[in-house]
């Protein structure tokens, strides 16, 4: 009897121990939905794990500046991925834009300078009724904008 026990009491541990390992592959819960990820961001909430690009657009006056409108469907939010080769490009920003509809309604927006080298990104705007598009601000080409297609 005594030994039914332990030998139930050590599968029962087992069992327990193996509940608590995640598993290759296992999806997490993200951490915002909706407008509750506005302002915060994608990588921090687990909203970058299903991110898809849904456009993307290069600058006309330097093609090294690159801008993605990056969503999740999970998060049901969009941000601005932007990406350049290494020059330093301070005054140039990527911009995530929040619309009711296809140019019409402005909600919101965020931006993030581009980085030195490499990519960084905006914070959130979240809702899965809105329309978005990203775009990369050019002070310094007289105010140049290029956009991604509203989505």
């Amino acid at each position: 009897m005594k030994r039914m026990i332990a030998k139930a009491a050590t599968v029962s541990a087992a069992a327990m121990t193996m509940a608590l390992i995640p598993l290759a592959g296992t999806s997490y819960a993200a951490g915002c939905s909706g407008t509750g990820c506005d302002n915060k961001g994608p990588v921090s909430m687990g909203c970058d794990g299903d991110a898809v690009t849904k456009g993307s657009a290069t600058s006309r006056t330097n093609s090294s500046l690159r801008v993605e409108l990056r969503w999740s469907p999970t998060c049901q939010a969009a941000w601005a991925r932007v990406t350049t080769n290494g020059e330093m490009w301070w005054e140039r920003y990527g911009v995530i834009e929040k619309w009711s509809g296809r140019g019409t309604g402005f909600q919101r927006s965020l931006q993030v300078t581009f980085p030195s080298s490499g990519n960084d990104w905006t914070n959130m705007l979240g809702s899965p009724t809105a329309y978005y598009r990203a775009c990369i601000s050019d002070p310094a080409a007289t105010d140049q904008v290029d956009c991604t297609p509203f989505w």
